[in-house]
């Protein structure tokens, strides 16, 4: 690990401040730090936000409002989380340690960076870590990659579970930067790679996140499934997040959202359409799958995630129609 100095910022504005001058943002630092050990990052200066305040979870209207600070423990376990948007805390609980949900944080999960095992090995190339440099993984080993929004930049999967059921509850992410406030609706906060996969979500420099809003619950059924190659920690080869309410045994109205599939959480509107109004069925649910995987698109060792993602669908929407 390179040389770096460490300030605490007492304030958003202070931290604000500090990055204006170049300063990187850490909270948990669960990401960060293994990417400086690898040098993968390399920041000189370093300004904690973990005293700024943003640590609470407070309801906002009909909604709530989750504080960027508010480690992942703490969100898994809110009471008002549990209940109105469950499948929160069942994503959230569904990813990473104990440990680490101790001291990751909702701001810092949703800025997390991808696990490619290119992006991480500085004597490989890779877009992402080194514009420029080529995608060692379109021809590598790459099973955990992929399969949506890729780019002949990047194949890399954004690696999180938290995101993928906040698309879902259709989340808004709270910034305050050189330029003010901002409310980023999660479906816009992550980018695909196209030809400059270096940036992985929309955040602007000296632009920082305070908190996520979710919308008045809706009172459906939600359930998270994790598809990964063992129960204990481990990143998912598929995951999907469903809520949906039924009315007169048809689907009336539902949102999915899907992990480790595409290059970004992903969520495609016109698999819901199928789906809404009709009944459940093994084939409506296949039909489903043929819709969101019509672009799909694997790379040798990932070719099974096609399959396996319309399996994973299926179940899901399964779990969640019976109730």
């Amino acid at each position: 690990m390179k040389a770096f100095t460490l300030d605490h910022a007492p304030s958003a504005d202070t931290a604000l401040a500090a990055m204006g001058q170049g300063a990187t943002a850490i909270a948990g630092g669960t990401n960060l730090v293994d990417l400086m050990k690898l040098q993968v990052a390399t920041p000189e200066r370093l300004v904690s936000i973990r005293r700024t305040g943003l640590d609470t979870i407070g309801y906002d209207g009909d909604g709530l409002r989750i504080g960027a600070l508010v480690t992942n423990a703490d969100c898994a376990a809110d009471m008002r989380v549990r209940q109105d948007w469950p499948l929160l805390s069942q994503a959230i609980l569904a990813g990473a340690s104990p440990q680490l949900r101790n001291r990751a944080t909702t701001g810092g999960n949703l800025c997390q960076r991808t696990r490619c095992g290119y992006f991480t090995d500085t004597t490989q190339a890779c877009n992402k870590r080194e514009p420029g440099t080529g995608c060692a993984a379109r021809e590598g080993f790459n099973r955990i990659h992929a399969v949506l929004g890729t780019s002949d930049a990047c194949i890399a999967t954004y690696p999180g579970d938290m995101a993928v059921a906040l698309l879902a509850l259709d989340a808004v992410v709270l910034t305050q930067g050189p330029f003010g406030l901002r409310q980023i609706p999660l479906a816009m906060f992550h980018r695909e790679p196209g030809e400059d996969p270096s940036r992985d979500n929309v955040l602007q420099p000296g632009e920082l996140i305070t908190a996520v809003k979710l919308p008045a619950p809706t009172g459906g059924r939600q359930v998270y499934r994790k598809v990964r190659d063992r129960a204990s920690y481990a990143f998912a080869l598929v995951s999907v997040a469903v809520d949906l309410t039924m009315e007169h045994g048809r689907i009336a109205r539902c949102a999915l959202a899907f992990g480790s599939l595409g290059t970004v959480p992903w969520r495609d509107p016109a698999v819901e359409a199928v789906l809404v109004g009709e009944a459940p069925s093994p084939a409506l649910f296949a039909q489903a799958a043929d819709v969101l995987l019509r672009d799909a698109r694997g790379f040798g060792a990932n070719d099974f995630k096609i399959p396996l993602a319309a399996r994973a669908l299926a179940a899901t929407l399964a779990q969640a129609t019976k109730g």
